[in-house]
Order: C-alpha cells, then sequence, then structure tokens
C-alpha cells in the first residue's frame, strides 16, 4: 500500500515528496497485542541502563522526521541534539515500511520511525527489540492512546516510542454536497450522486474502510475489527470497493494533488487527512473535513530500536530527544500530525494546533481504528477461523482498481 508522506506544504517545497508502503495502527487504542493475535516475538531483553554513548546514531525515518536544517533552515532539530549529546546523526529516508523492514535486517542501523506493518514485522521477527521506556523520561508525558497499542506493544511490553499519530477523515466540498454528510456511506452506498467526483485513498489499507463502514451498517456480518477480516467478511468489503470504484474519479496517494482536485471541483468527497484538509482550505476551496459517525481509520507511527544496534545508547538519547516536548512540537508542526507528547501542545508555534489536530482529545482517538498488518492469527482473537492476510489484501486492491 502506498501513502505520501505527510508533510505540509512549506515541509513539501523542502522535502521531496515520497511514497509509502504501510499498513500501521491498531483498531483498539490501548490495547496491546499478544500471542492471541498470532504474533510470538523472541524473548528479547531491553536493556537495564544505558552506558557511554557511541558517539553516532543511524536512523532510517520517513521525510520530515529527522531534520537538520539542510531542507528548511527553519526546520532543525537535529543540530542541537548532536551538541547535547556527542551523538552525530546519520539518516537514511526510507520510501516506503518495505524498505524499512529490508534496510533494519541488514543490521546497519539503530533505530527507524516505523509505521504499524513495519514494527510488526520486525517485532515478530526480533528484529526490534523491547525498549525500557524507564530509560526514556519523555516517554511519561507521552499521551496515553499511544502507549500500549496493537503496533507497538506485545503482552504489555512496550516496543517503541510514539512519534504521533492522525486520522483518515472524509473531506466534501460544502458548495456541492448537499445536504452535508454525517456518514461514510457519502463515499459508499450514497457515492453514486457524486459520480466522477469520489475520491479515496489509494491503498490496499483502504480496504479496511470498507469493513468499518460494514461493522457500523451489516452488523450480521459480524465485523469486530476492520483489520481481521474473516473471508466472508473480507469478500463483502471487497465487493462494496467494487461498487464503489465506478463512481471514483480518482485514486489520490499524492496530497498535493488531492488538493488542486477540490480546488478545481474534480473532486466533491473523499477520504483525507487533516493536514490535507488545512491546505485545502487555506487554498480557497470550500470544504469541510470530519470523523463521520462510524468512526474512521488511522495511523500512528513509533520510533523502534534495532536488536543489532551498534549504537544502543545514542538511539535512546535521540528516542527521548525526538518525544521531548519542544521536539515533538517541532516535527509535529513541520510534518502535520498530532504529536505525541502531552507538553508539547504548549510549545507549538500555531497556539491552537493541537486543538485542530485533536492531539489531547482521547475520546477523539477512541473512534480512530489506527491501521494494523492484517494476518491469518485474527486480530480480533477469534480462533475458529482464518483471517484474510495482507498479501491478499495487495492482490484484491490491485483487482478492484481494475
Amino acid at each position: 500500500m502506498e501513502y505520501v508522506v505527510r508533510l505540509t506544504l512549506k515541509a513539501a517545497a523542502a522535502v521531496t515528496l515520497l511514497l509509502a508502503a504501510t499498513a500501521c495502527g491498531s483498531s483498539d487504542s490501548g490495547s496491546g497485542a499478544s500471542s492471541s493475535s498470532g504474533l510470538n516475538p523472541p524473548d528479547l531483553k531491553a536493556p537495564t541502563a544505558l552506558g557511554a554513548t557511541e558517539g553516532q546514531v543511524d536512523l532510517i525515518a520517513w521525510a520530515g522526521y529527522v531534520e537538520d536544517g539542510s531542507n528548511d533552515p527553519k526546520a532543525d532539530w537535529v543540530s542541537d541534539f548532536e551538541k547535547q549529546t556527542g551523538c552525530q546523526v546519520h539518516s537514511k529516508t526510507a520510501a516506503s515500511s518495505d524498505e524499512m523492514v529490508k534496510l533494519m535486517k541488514t543490521g546497519q542501523y539503530d533505530a527507524v520511525s516505523a509505521s504499524g506493518d513495519a514494527s510488526l514485522r520486525l517485532i515478530a521477527s526480533g528484529d526490534a527489540a523491547p525498549v525500557n521506556t524507564d530509560l526514556v523520561p519523555n516517554y511519561r508525558d507521552v499521551f496515553s492512546g499511544l502507549k500500549d497499542g496493537a503496533w507497538n506493544s506485545v503482552d504489555g511490553r512496550m516496543y517503541g516510542i510514539p512519534h504521533g499519530r492522525g486520522a483518515n477523515l472524509l473531506m466534501y466540498n460544502t458548495a456541492k454536497v448537499s445536504p452535508a454528510p454525517t456518514s461514510w456511506s457519502a463515499v459508499f452506498d450514497d457515492a453514486s450522486r457524486y459520480k466522477g467526483h469520489v475520491t479515496a485513498y489509494d491503498s490496499p489499507i483502504y480496504i479496511a474502510d470498507a469493513a468499518l463502514y460494514l461493522k457500523a451498517t451489516e452488523p450480521d456480518l459480524g465485523i469486530k475489527d476492520p483489520y481481521a477480516l474473516d473471508q466472508k467478511q473480507f469478500d463483502a468489503a471487497v465487493s462494496l470497493l467494487r461498487k464503489q470504484n465506478a463512481n471514483i474519479g480518482e485514486y489520490w496517494s499524492d496530497y498535493l494533488k488531492e488538493i488542486s482536485a477540490f480546488k478545481s471541483g474534480d473532486s466533491v468527497v473523499g477520504t483525507t487527512w487533516q493536514v490535507i484538509a488545512n491546505l485545502t482550505a487555506d487554498e480557497g476551496a470550500k470544504v469541510k473535513a470530519f470523523v463521520p459517525k462510524e468512526g474512521s481509520t488511522g495511523w500512528s507511527d513509533t520510533w523502534l530500536v534495532s536488536a543489532k544496534a551498534k549504537h544502543p545508547n545514542c538511539a535512546y538519547k535521540w528516542l527521548d530527544w525526538i518525544v521531548s516536548p519542544k521536539v515533538n512540537a517541532q516535527v509535529a508542526e513541520y510534518f502535520g500530525e498530532a504529536p505525541a507528547n502531552s507538553k508539547a501542545c504548549e510549545l507549538t508555534a500555531d497556539k491552537n494546533f493541537c486543538t485542530t489536530y485533536h492531539a489531547s482529545d482521547e475520546s477523539y482517538w477512541k473512534n480512530i481504528a489506527f491501521w494494523n498488518t492484517p494476518i491469518e492469527q485474527c486480530l480480533d482473537g477469534r480462533t475458529d477461523v482464518k483471517c484474510v492476510p495482507y498479501a491478499k489484501w495487495v492482490q484484491a486492491w490491485t483487482e478492484i482498481k481494475g
């Protein structure tokens, strides 16, 4: 699945837009993965104390996460880290979760800003070690909804430090879509009303959006988790998306193109992110974006430490630095996401930023089913059936789009 790295226009001007394969998150905020979900990682140990820093740290990250001022002179949270810790930062921008997994398996990198499908794979394979959150002082101020998630913990053990989060919203043109929608039906059952002007996220994980809608509208299907679909449930979601396809004007992955489409009127209703909605409105388009009554899917990224890290002490210093209030505020604004640290909201340049991104509104996030990796062992705990694994989602998405 592909998504464009979520950067503000300012960041987009400084950083090449990248398409990233991912399927991250959890359908139940705060409920860690366990062996019942099919995840049985090796019994690796987290460090009990930190030693002397090693002088460098090698990171894999999404564009916009590790900025040293070279892309934008005003975006630099690396230089002070290097001065304060003596750890020189070497970073590689990854284009996909698959690339992140491949790079982490080389053992040449210390930490990675993994999306959910990468994090679960790295945890299960033993390439990512559990973290000792006591060695990351700023972890105590991370929002509770980002801790012990199914994408960053197993059996109550944290495997990473949360970076931020965002929701997938329904955006519509207020001048052309009437009455104002309240449900995802606007892009599913009622999509024919806007035939040729409906837009959808171009990714296999979008199948979960259809499943989330069916969970509410067809309860007889018994969908509990949009990422844990048995064959019957999966087929129903795919069928819904095939019907939707006839009304789609375009599938989007480049958010700058989505902004352009809503400005021109080529798109009038579809999936979006808060940063896209903000930028589209700033460009003069008459749009609103919200979480429909059924809830929504969403995403969250987590910094994981390699089980083979050559510079584990510097890696832990980086984890604490990136989630520190000031730095987390900087990266959240630059990237366009809700920060992970609860104290970051006091330090954003835009004093309304955290309100706009619902950073501290845990009731808001309870309605968000964070992206997760579909596996045969059903993530909802069922053992009497097999669920459709992600590879089949990829295959189905290609067929849905024709």
